[in-house]
């Protein structure tokens, strides 16, 4: 059984000062994906996380304090690659994957384009390179798990407000029509695999006292291949853990 979990931290070193770490060793995950380290290499917690046995492996982005990727895994991977091969979206630390026997763990950090149109327009494309990486790579790492920020609710079910949220990055037509794509190209979403409930969020905006009346947003997913499908056990969301304005989401797999 293997322990995954992903978790957009917002800044880890701020994540630590709220006791990121303490949680981390409590909650003992196998593997670690985070997104939105906003920090560079020699500003992550290695040792730290080294005496609780993580190995930590990294992508910053080339802006300083900006996105940013990692995995921290208790076993030595056989393979890491950082980014997809495209600089424009590589110089922003959005992907890392590692490889363990046949099967690899991705951290992705799909970009907002809550900002403007511009970056709706980047957060587009990237979309559509990042599915042409995907079916690629699925040619030779066929069983993949796909964990990180998408930046996308899928369903009316997954966003506390759909109606009012019609017009917002994040949950236009053109997005959810992008993950549903996604998924019907071999991708199982593991959470609404096991779990068909309502008003289950992973992020909350900092206004109006948003996560304490639980008015939220469903971003984070971890995504395995349809091979993988009969394998997940358990999933869950995290919404205790208060170290930033996303919250950590847990997927078991019997491999």
């Amino acid at each position: 059984m293997t322990k995954i979990i992903t978790y957009n931290v917002n800044g880890i070193r701020a994540a630590v000062k709220k006791g990121f770490l303490e949680w981390l060793e409590a909650a003992g995950p196998d593997i670690v994906c985070i997104q939105e380290t906003k920090a560079q290499p020699d500003q992550i917690p290695v040792f730290e996380l080294e005496t609780m046995g993580y190995q930590t492996y990294i992508h910053s982005a080339k802006k300083k304090g900006y996105s940013g990727v990692a995995i921290l895994t208790k076993t030595t991977p056989d393979h890491v690659e950082r980014g997809i091969g495209i600089p424009r979206y590589d110089d922003e630390g959005r992907f890392i994957r590692a490889d363990f026997g046949d099967f690899s763990v991705i951290s992705v950090y799909h970009p907002s384009g809550s900002s403007g149109d511009g970056r709706q327009a980047f957060k587009m494309q990237w979309l559509n390179d990042f599915q042409q990486y995907v079916t690629e790579l699925k040619k030779s790492r066929p069983k993949l798990i796909i964990c990180g920020d998408y930046n996308i609710c899928h369903r009316p079910i997954d966003i506390h407000d759909p109606i009012r949220n019609a017009t917002s990055s994040g949950f236009l037509p053109e997005e959810r029509e992008w993950m549903s794509s996604f998924l019907d190209s071999g991708f199982v979403d593991s959470f609404r695999h096991l779990n068909k409930e309502p008003h289950q969020y992973s992020w909350w905006s900092y206004r109006a006292n948003a996560r304490a009346n639980n008015k939220g947003w469903r971003i984070d997913y971890n995504m395995v291949t349809e091979n993988l499908k009969d394998k997940i056990r358990r999933v869950a969301i995290l919404p205790d853990a208060m170290h930033s304005d996303h919250c950590p989401v847990l997927l078991e797999v019997g491999i």
